[in-house]
């Protein structure tokens, strides 16, 4: 494979992953979550519990990982060929979807999901932390859902 044909391969596999993370969290803030708000906070508690251990798994890992191995490989690229004049969207994707997407996941989603599995979804503390669960959780995934798809468009403007 020569090296224009792994750069194209990469870029287009990344834009792909990328478009395939946002789908996903996307389905989360406008489907997932809004039906989980509609139940009763610990009929909502518990189904949330249930997808957060559910979702590690290896086909959501391999994307979700996958797609931040890309984007590495983007970076290195864009760097090493800094002179190249679009070598700036495929740093620009690689950095909106480590940070915005892995980032916040890392930083606000996953401790929020240990949190929450720390609660019996019949307690009245479940009860508080679970509004403000659905609030915050959901805001931030907008964001990582936007950041994933905004790195995808950058890696097809590449």
């Amino acid at each position: 494979m020569t090296n224009l044909t792994f750069q194209v391969a990469q870029t287009w596999a990344a834009a792909l992953g990328c478009a395939l993370v946002a789908g996903f969290f996307y389905a989360f803030s406008v489907c997932v979550m809004p039906a989980l708000k509609a139940l009763p906070p610990k009929q909502g508690i518990k189904a949330m519990q249930s997808i957060n251990i559910v979702v590690i798994n290896p086909w959501f890992l391999s994307a979700f990982f996958g797609v931040a191995l890309l984007c590495l490989i983007a970076i290195a690229m864009a760097i090493l060929s800094w002179a190249e004049p679009r070598s700036v969207y495929g740093l620009a994707a690689g950095l909106v979807y480590l940070i915005g997407t892995i980032g916040v996941t890392v930083r606000v989603n996953v401790p929020m999901n240990q949190a929450l599995a720390a609660f019996e979804a019949d307690s009245a503390q479940a009860d508080q932390f679970w509004a403000h669960y659905l609030k915050v959780w959901t805001r931030w995934n907008h964001v990582r859902t936007l950041a994933a798809l905004l790195a995808s468009v950058a890696f097809i403007a590449k």
